[in-house]
């Protein structure tokens, strides 16, 4: 049989185990407390090898449950970050979305005013057009009075000729 070199092993287990029962024996043939003594380390000592057996099997089986909910957890959250990309382009679609209609009304409202100020212009041009006329029409009505505004001139009595009595 081939013994490893480290840890439990159970062949050098069985080996010491024989090797301490021998010592025993001896002893005791000597002295029977001192035999007594050494079954009782002996005993002990199985019972603590027995406990930290115990304790390393549980401590694998509790990291083995954790390794697998760690890896159930991974999954979980792989579905979740899967989820939430999604979402993230969903969203940065609709971003984009919101830009480009932004930029069409922005376009559409800039085109709208451009189109208000240049009617208000032609109408603010025509006014003062018509305004010019009206004062070119008003100076001419005016201006024939301070000519000819004798007692008897046409223009002194409303643009009517006036007759005078003999």
């Amino acid at each position: 049989m081939q013994a490893r070199e480290t840890g439990i092993d159970p062949v050098r287990e069985e080996l010491y185990s024989q090797c301490f029962d021998e010592l025993i024996r001896q002893v005791t043939i000597n002295s029977a407390e001192r035999g007594l003594l050494l079954l009782r380390v002996r005993d002990e000592m199985r019972m603590a090898i027995a406990a930290y057996q115990t304790l390393y099997e549980s401590s694998i089986a509790f990291g083995m449950r954790k390794a697998l909910m760690t890896e159930q957890g991974k999954g979980e959250m792989e579905s979740h970050i899967t989820t939430m990309e999604g979402q993230i382009k969903d969203l940065e679609r609709q971003v984009q979305e919101w830009k480009l209609k932004c930029e069409a009304i922005e376009k559409r409202e800039a085109e709208r005013r451009e189109s208000e100020m240049k009617k208000h212009k032609e109408e603010v041009a025509y006014l003062e057009n018509y305004a010019k006329q009206l004062k070119g029409q008003l100076e001419a009505y005016v201006t024939p009075a301070k000519k000819g505004a004798g007692p008897g001139s046409a223009a002194a009595a409303g643009g009517q000729p006036v007759m005078q009595a003999a």
